[in-house]
């Protein structure tokens, strides 16, 4: 009877800051979704620390401070340690080990061809000086993802190019050294206002220095405040004007977070989203009800993660040996990969005894 391969996933965040409700729609609640499935063998949550480190280099106090910050965000979303092996990345020696023998199969004009590299290098201005491990960033995510033979992959829309560089590596070493690396694929969010959930300011990324973001750690008050201030439809002046969807922030995320259960609790005098929306079109509705609506959306879906997140910082000790012993998991199972990787590019010297004998029968001759 053949053996069926296992099915695993890998996928984790950079510790740059707290994750927000982008983080959950786009990834967080998907993961949580895929852990309770039964489907998957193994599942590798990592705590990016060291590729945030590529620019952060001089600090990392930041990178530090935000291990714990996403431990407890990963925590409080649902994700159990029982299911999900959650770990630090630099505690995985190594992934740094794979990342430079994958270095050798990939060419510098490769790299820079890459759009999520170029978009990520204009956006922090490294046009002209390019720190070199934030460069290698795609080589090492390939390490990242084949240290763990992951078969699945669930990322966002704009990994897409940084997963078929990997996809790349894999078949390179694959076709040099012999079947060794397992081909992975990817999963993108399926409801696609999840993809990119834009600032509460309209602004197309939520970003930590715009200050556009709703945190899964803030108060109830904070959410309903940041929810109350959100971009609408800047022509939608008079509540009998008719309003715009596109661009409406207010709009995305009722596509990314509202069901119909929503609006028989909430609103319901509406049957639907698509109600809501023609009504807000032909005028007559006002912003001020759909951002209200929106608030009862979001405090239904983050407070239960309030609640589990002031329990776990009740317990940080607890928190801290989550992450100790993953990360002592995920190095076993990372150096049973570069063990292989090892033997199929001949480096292997101390283990394997062929080695001895070729050299003495060489030098006997």
């Amino acid at each position: 009877m053949e053996n069926k391969k296992p099915k695993i996933i890998l996928t984790g965040d950079r510790p740059t800051g707290k994750l927000h409700v982008g983080h959950y729609v786009g990834s967080l609640k998907r993961r949580v979704e895929l852990q309770n499935s039964g489907e998957f063998d193994k599942i590798f949550i990592m705590i990016a620390d060291a590729q945030a480190l590529t620019d952060n280099a001089d600090n990392p106090a930041k990178i530090r401070d935000n291990i714990m910050e996403v431990a407890l965000d990963y925590l409080s979303v649902g994700l159990d340690p029982a299911k999900s092996n959650i770990f630090i990345q630099s505690h995985v020696a190594e992934l740094t080990e794979l990342t430079f023998y994958y270095m050798n199969l990939v060419t510098v004009s490769r790299l820079q061809r890459n759009p999520t590299v170029k978009a990520e290098i204009q956006m922090r201005n490294f046009e002209t000086s390019i720190p070199m491990g934030f460069f290698n960033y795609p080589i090492s995510q390939a390490a990242d993802i084949t240290a763990f033979k992951a078969t699945t992959v669930p990322v966002g829309e704009d990994q897409l190019p940084m997963l078929e560089q990997t996809k790349e590596i894999v078949h390179k070493f694959n076709a040099v050294y012999g079947e060794t690396l397992v081909d992975p694929e990817i999963l993108l969010p399926s409801n696609k206002a999840c993809l990119r959930l834009p600032g509460i300011d309209g602004k197309a990324k939520m970003s930590k220095s715009l200050g556009n973001c709703i945190y899964l750690s803030e108060s109830e008050a904070d959410v309903k405040k940041k929810v109350m201030s959100m971009f609408t439809d800047p022509d939608h002046i008079r509540i009998e004007d008719p309003g715009k969807l596109e661009g409406n922030t207010v709009f995305t995320y009722l596509d990314a977070f509202s069901n119909e259960g929503h609006f028989a609790e909430y609103l319901p005098e509406y049957a639907n989203l698509n109600e809501l929306k023609d009504h807000y079109k032909r005028g007559g509705l006002g912003d001020v009800k759909v951002k209200k609506f929106l608030n009862n959306v979001l405090q239904e879906e983050l407070s239960p993660i309030r609640a589990r997140r002031a329990e776990y910082e009740k317990n940080i000790e607890g928190v801290y040996e989550i992450l100790k012993k993953g990360s002592e998991v995920a190095a076993e199972t990372a150096a049973q990969t570069l063990s292989e990787v090892k033997a199929a590019m001949k480096i292997n010297y101390f283990d394997d005894p062929a080695f001895l004998e070729e050299q003495i029968q060489k030098f006997n001759e």
